[in-house]
């Protein structure tokens, strides 16, 4: 099942006088329960791809179609709801909310679909074992370090029970133990069909993926096929 479908897309930045491409016409189909890279120098538009994969940006150009909805042209109030059901992140820097224990920043996504009070809280805990920090659930993100930040990071990720996980350089800010720690709840999850996509430039991290898009100047150009 096609669960992204990207045609002819492109995004021009305008940087005063001068139009800037940083994607250009991009064709990518991932199906359900992908494991997938993004690979590419800075600069070659890995961030924005992953911006308009997430619905955070929309294209210039071009149509985007996820679990066959096109969402290219779509309101920013109808993409802020689609990416709160479908599509859970997680970035480098971890986005947590310092003042908010790590059972109330798995519990934000849940408010703003609507759960009852009582089933967050028994969801934000379930999900907080789940990566393996059950015993963290009251601690503040300044009392963790930074391996289990991420982990209450994916496990807000997962709230939802999002059709994507964005994962933008995960592993960027973690010692390397840490970042295996991580990459073990990635593969654990797309053993039980979760799709992942993951932007990263470390070669280690990417090796852990079915296959790997390499971008460069906006354009793929190679998709790289791992031997697992």
């Amino acid at each position: 099942m096609k669960l992204i479908e990207l045609k002819k897309i492109s995004k021009i930045y305008r940087m005063g006088k001068i139009d800037v491409a940083a994607l250009q016409s991009i064709d990518l189909d991932i199906d359900k329960g992908e494991y997938l890279a993004i690979m590419g120098p800075s600069g070659s538009g890995k961030s924005t791809l992953m911006n308009v994969i997430g619905c955070l940006d929309t294209p210039s150009s071009g149509e985007y179609h996820l679990t066959g909805d096109n969402v290219s042209r779509l309101s920013d109030n109808e993409l802020a709801a689609i990416r709160n059901r479908k599509i859970g992140f997680v970035f480098q820097t971890f986005n947590l909310l310092p003042r908010m224990n790590a059972r109330k920043n798995v519990e934000l996504p849940l408010i703003y679909s609507g759960m009852k009070k009582k089933d967050r809280e028994h969801r934000a805990v379930e999900l907080l074992e789940k990566v393996g920090i059950g015993d963290r659930v009251n601690h503040l993100p300044g009392e963790l370090s930074g391996g289990q930040r991420q982990k209450v990071a994916i496990a807000r990720a997962l709230a939802n029970n999002p059709d994507i996980i964005l994962a933008d350089e995960p592993t960027g800010n973690l010692d390397s133990r840490s970042g295996e720690e991580i990459m073990k709840i990635f593969d654990d999850l797309n053993k039980e069909g979760v799709t992942l996509i993951v932007v990263t430039h470390e070669k280690d991290i990417a090796k852990h993926m079915h296959y790997i898009i390499h971008l460069k100047d906006g354009l793929i150009v190679e998709k790289e096929i791992n031997g697992k």
